[in-house]
């Protein structure tokens, strides 16, 4: 699929993990840069076997990767989706489709990619027969992470806290009804 942002959409799998961990460490950078390091901290995701083994997973089931490719073949984003959420988020009593990590390339910052992979996620949902997508992010700071999911078209429901070694991390879950 070809959506109006410029970006090819097309389902990703192991051999992509690699392009999914750049996106993350430019994202992390970027933050970092910006003083913005509650989120992912200022560590790049592929310098830390934790998360680069989190990450794996997403390559196989029940995770399925939906990759946004420029005309150049290259990835400028990444949506992993799965009917599984976290463990940290509250249960709805309804089948769901999960958003479990949205990335984009932070120099393509504003051009409609991550629109393009929600809208796809969106439509996967429908194939699937699902009415409900749901997506949690970090809540802190200026909460502009729940304001960009709210842009693309969630609303938020519930909160929820984190308690990590360094403080708590605040979340949000938001949702789009279908």
């Amino acid at each position: 699929m070809i959506d109006p942002s410029g970006v090819k959409i097309r389902t990703g799998g192991p051999e992509d993990i690699p392009d999914v961990l750049a996106l993350l460490d430019g994202a992390v950078a970027w933050l970092a840069g910006r003083g913005r390091t509650g989120q992912w901290g200022d560590r790049p995701f592929s310098t830390d076997p934790a998360r680069v083994e989190h990450i794996a997973k997403y390559g196989a089931e029940p995770f399925l990767i939906r990759l946004a490719v420029d005309d150049r073949g290259r990835t400028v984003g990444s949506c992993v989706l799965s009917e599984e959420r976290g463990a940290y988020v509250p249960a709805v009593a309804e089948r769901e489709l999960f958003v479990r990590n949205l990335v984009t390339d932070r120099t393509r910052k504003g051009s409609g990619i991550g629109a393009a992979l929600i809208a796809d996620a969106v439509e996967e949902a429908r194939r699937r027969g699902i009415g409900l997508l749901r997506v949690d992010c970090y809540a802190g700071a200026d909460r502009g992470l729940v304001a960009q999911y709210r842009a693309l078209g969630f609303t938020e429901t519930e909160g929820f806290e984190i308690e990590r070694p360094d403080g708590v991390w605040p979340g949000q879950v938001l949702a789009i009804r279908l």
